[in-house]
């Protein structure tokens, strides 16, 4: 995976391993997603790896199906180097954006972090999407790329966070009208501003796309476009061996 980039001091990250896993059957009938392995490696263990990359080894990890497999995972092999925090959704499984309301107290106060999913491995370059972060100064910058999926994001010329379009559904959510919005596709690598927690107006369960729509025409939103980075969504088993080829 590399070396050890430079990197910003006193970040953290949240890795997202609490999904059912439901397109990753049979594995997730008696196992957690996160353990799924790629050559040889489990999906978490390359994600606590990839942010090691860049010095962040601060890692909370959120867990609701098959929980104790995954913490005793992280046990088992001391956090891979990494001092992880669990998050513990067992009794109720909160989605992207519930899990990280949840984890507010476990997050360092007032500083910047990043989430990911366990489900995406990629080689974006953490750094350049921080340096995009904080030469725009906006509440969150998320990474996009020009890949082909059903559902987009839609941006402005300046990449901020317009709307979401479904393409199989026809579905719109347009929060900023533009005359020609560009479609872009989500990587699920993220840089939040620790403001983030006061302008969360949902409780329970919701997805990090209820929120950002939510926020887009009030708040500062950007895309990140790293295309050309190698990235796989292995969120379902026939992806196993694309991200085998890609990720040795």
């Amino acid at each position: 995976m590399g070396n050890d980039k430079t990197s910003p001091l006193g970040w953290s990250a949240m890795i997202f391993c609490a999904g059912l896993g439901t397109r990753f059957k049979p594995w997730t009938d008696k196992h957690p997603k996160a353990l799924a392995l790629v050559n040889g490696k489990s999906l978490l263990q390359r994600n606590v790896e990839y942010l090691q990359q860049y010095g962040i080894r601060d890692v909370i990890v959120n867990v609701h199906h098959f929980a104790d497999q995954v913490t005793d995972a992280i046990k088992k092999n001391n956090g891979w180097g990494s001092n992880i925090i669990i998050s513990d959704e067992t009794s109720e499984v909160l989605e992207t954006g519930g899990a990280l309301l949840k984890a507010k107290d476990l997050i360092q106060r007032d500083q910047k972090f990043i989430t990911c999913n366990v489900d995406i491995l990629t080689d974006l370059d953490l750094n350049k999407l921080i340096e995009f972060h904080e030469k725009h100064t906006p509440l969150i910058s998320f990474a996009v790329n020009s890949r082909k999926t059903s559902r987009y994001f839609l941006f402005d010329q300046n990449d901020r966070l317009c709307g979401w379009r479904n393409k199989k559904t026809g579905e719109e959510k347009i929060v900023i009208s533009q005359s020609a919005l560009i479609e872009k596709a989500y990587s699920c690598v993220v840089v939040f501003e620790p403001s983030i927690f006061s302008v969360i107006p949902f409780t329970g369960k919701f997805s990090l796309v209820d929120l950002y729509l939510h926020l887009a025409a009030s708040h500062f939103i950007l895309g990140y476009d790293h295309t050309g980075d190698r990235f796989v969504d292995v969120g379902k088993p026939q992806n196993i061996v694309i991200a085998e080829s890609l990720f040795p």
